[in-house]
């Protein structure tokens, strides 16, 4: 009889511990403004981290979550909270991602490309084949983590980041694939990776990131199925929120949720309603949509040379105007 009350209470002791105690979560983009607050949000909810970090650990910095913390002061905080641990290697590099998955059981990809200068994205003279080409991170970063997912046997879910990307002339997304060696093109064939890809999924389309002087009660909104919401200013606090806590519901998987700011009192205070009643993918996105976004930042390019070189002529002419006009005063 002791023996079945104390089957009863171990069994009622797990029924009612929390399934985060035992989770480990993979993190790619570790010291950007929002894979920071991810890796911070993960382990002040006790879930242990595997952070993946490109550079080394240097000691010798002052640990800083600020702003504008050098990377290597940012690694340096995270790699001090509880549960963290650092793992070196590129998220373009498949052996870096098998060693980052091993024992987890999601992944949060929360990388994303370091911003070119214009001249070289403009120009196309990165290849796409670099490491730090959008191509690279955007696209064969998520291959990989998908081959990872498949070979393991704990890690179950991908988490990604991308942004809006549907609407390749829209003019936000034309300057930003001109200037930024295609981003929103590849973040959209990566997001196309994960969703033919068998795995689970949660994509989150965030509005702009980057402000944190936003009214911050009842302001959440998230629409499902990759719907379209108004474009507004969410603050990277709020998406590293919306990261860790898609991992609770198993309805989230395999869903495309587009996550913005409404007016104030309208939303919701947490993603935990919203994220009750958002259900699976259901409708058929483009297969690739790579040719028309290379098509408008190509004719993009041609309106901003364009646009140049009216600019330069005009100025030309009124320089000219100018001098002949001095020499004539002189004269």
């Amino acid at each position: 009889e002791q023996n079945y009350i104390m089957r009863f209470f171990v069994i009622l002791l797990l029924s009612v511990t929390p399934l985060c105690a035992a989770m480990r979560v993979a993190v790619t983009g570790t010291t950007g403004l929002l894979g920071r607050q991810v890796v911070e949000r993960l382990s002040n909810k006790n879930i242990k981290v595997n952070a993946l970090l490109r550079h080394p650990i240097d000691n010798s910095v002052t640990p800083s979550m600020d702003k504008d913390a050098k990377s290597t002061q940012v690694a340096l905080y995270l790699s001090q909270l509880p549960g963290v641990t650092m793992v070196a290697g590129d998220a373009t590099d498949l052996a870096s991602c098998k060693q980052l998955v091993d024992n987890c059981d999601a992944i949060i990809a929360a990388h994303g490309p370091v911003k070119p200068p214009p001249i070289q994205s403009l120009f196309r003279l990165l290849p796409e084949s670099d490491p730090v080409h959008s191509r690279s991170v955007n696209y064969v970063a998520v291959q990989n983590m998908i081959e990872v997912v498949k070979e393991s046997k704990s890690c179950k879910r991908i988490v990604r980041v991308t942004g809006k990307g549907e609407e390749p002339t829209a003019f936000f997304t034309v300057l930003i694939n001109m200037l930024g060696n295609m981003a929103k093109a590849w973040n959209y064939e990566g997001e196309q990776l994960l969703r033919t890809s068998g795995v689970d999924y949660t994509i989150i389309r965030p509005g702009v990131m980057g402000r944190n002087d936003i009214p911050t009660n009842k302001v959440r909104a998230l629409a499902d199925n990759g719907q379209d919401l108004k474009v507004t200013a969410v603050t990277h606090s709020q998406i590293a929120e919306l990261c860790c806590d898609c991992l609770d519901y198993s309805n989230a998987a395999k869903t495309t949720l587009t996550a913005m700011n409404v007016d104030e009192g309208l939303g919701e205070d947490s993603y935990a309603p919203l994220l009750e009643n958002v259900k699976a993918d259901s409708r058929e996105f483009p297969s690739t949509l790579l040719e028309e976004h290379k098509r408008g930042a190509r004719n993009g390019a041609v309106i901003l040379a364009s646009f140049v070189a009216v600019f330069v002529s005009v100025s030309v002419a009124v320089l000219k105007s100018i001098s002949g006009f001095v020499l004539g005063i002189f004269h």
